[in-house]
């Protein structure tokens, strides 16, 4: 199913801004069910009012050691590994994605 670019309403500035097809397609491949209520400037500022930024770390993919960065701190002595080895592994893996 095709998607269309639509307006949305702010919640934060009651500014409308484009939520686009790519976006959608974006939400839809995530599970995502409800559209964003907020724009990109009132969301950065919301994340940098309350200090919810995502933390980037530098790593080593334990599989073919390339430079990867993941979204959290790893813990120590567990195989990290970066999104194409995380893809490829075997599904009874307990091993946290890149």
């Amino acid at each position: 199913m095709p998607f269309a670019d639509r307006d949305v309403l702010c919640a934060g500035c009651g500014v409308m801004f484009v939520f686009s097809s790519g976006e959608q397609e974006f939400f839809r491949e995530k599970g995502f069910v409800n559209e964003p209520k907020h724009c990109k400037q009132c969301k950065a500022k919301r994340q940098a009012t309350t200090g919810r930024r995502r933390v980037e770390t530098h790593v080593t993919c334990s599989e073919c050691g390339g430079q990867t960065t993941v979204p959290f701190k790893p813990t120590q002595g567990r195989p990290v590994m970066c999104r194409v080895c995380f893809a490829n592994r075997p599904k009874a893996s307990n091993i946290v994605a890149a």
